[in-house]
């Protein structure tokens, strides 16, 4: 009888999820695309263990988790920048590091970022739901949020060797910038609030999650509507930024509704979304680059 092997959860971080890059193409059946936060770092992880870039990993969420490897494993860690151990042996972060058989596997904890991933060589053998590894917080679809005492199962390691170089992200010491398309409901708003959602700097709310980043303005302002008139619901995509009934934005990321009845303002650009994944609340927030989408 085969022995299940793979990585064995001692101590699980504030929230640590299985995510790959996600199930897009099922909106209309309203599920979320969900899928890693940072979807390019990811990537990256898994390139730099020889994994094929879909592979599942570790969305981890502020650090201080740690691992046991029940067999050997090769782990590459991206995004925000925390201490990796291995039998307490510190390990350089955004490489590719070897772990043995009965080797302990320790993620610390950093003042700057909020979110990395793990890429295991082989990925997390979980089981799909909707072609898809994916933890959606949103929905319940895919493996519950991991716990401590699980056993992540890892695939078949892969022989083509790892590539691929990591440059630790930028934590700016103001705004992060979230570059915008305006529209589809731009109209729906006046020419002042417009400029006011330019001019202003906003603050993450503690009620932020992976479903959004809620916003709230350092000089109090509110986006004003030119009408009083509900909308019916329509389409969502990621990086939408509505403006519900108290008139303060909301940046929807991969786990959110996939229908809304408040105004989206404007879309983040694809490039900028990876950020919103480090936003830690009370982080500054500005949006720029006004263009008709």
């Amino acid at each position: 009888m085969t022995v299940p092997a793979g990585l064995r959860v001692l101590r699980a971080a504030p929230q640590l999820l299985v995510q790959d890059l996600g199930r897009p193409g099922w909106a209309h059946v309203g599920v979320p695309p969900s899928g890693a936060l940072d979807p390019a770092a990811l990537a990256l992880a898994n390139r730099l263990v020889g994994n094929s870039e879909a592979a599942a990993g570790l969305e981890i969420l502020l650090g201080g988790c740690r691992l046991l490897a029940e067999q050997s494993v090769r782990v590459a860690m991206t995004g925000a920048q925390l201490p990796l151990s291995v039998n307490a042996v510190p390990k350089p972060w955004g490489t590719a590091v070897s772990v043995g058989p009965g080797q302990h596997i320790e993620v610390g904890t950093s003042a700057t970022g909020l979110r990395s991933w793990l890429a295991v060589g082989g990925g997390l053998d979980v089981p799909r739901t909707l072609g898809s590894r994916s933890t959606d917080t949103l929905t319940g679809l895919g493996p519950p949020p991991v716990r401590a005492g699980d056993l992540l199962p890892v695939g078949t390691v892969p022989r083509r060797p790892g590539h691929g170089e990591a440059v630790p992200p930028v934590f700016p010491s103001g705004a992060t910038r979230l570059g915008v398309r305006l529209g589809p409901r731009d109209d729906a708003f006046t020419a002042e609030s417009i400029a006011a959602l330019f001019a202003a700097a906003y603050a993450v709310s503690p009620r932020s999650d992976r479903v959004g980043v809620r916003l709230e303005a350092l000089d109090g302002g509110r986006l004003l509507r030119t009408g009083a008139e509900e909308l019916e619901s329509e389409g969502l995509v990621t990086g939408a930024v509505q403006v519900p009934s108290g008139g303060q934005p909301l940046v929807f990321l991969a786990d959110h509704p996939v229908t809304g009845g408040y105004p989206v303002v404007a879309v983040v650009d694809d490039a900028d979304l990876g950020r919103c994944a480090q936003l830690r609340p009370g982080d500054r927030v500005e949006f720029v680059g006004a263009t008709r989408g």
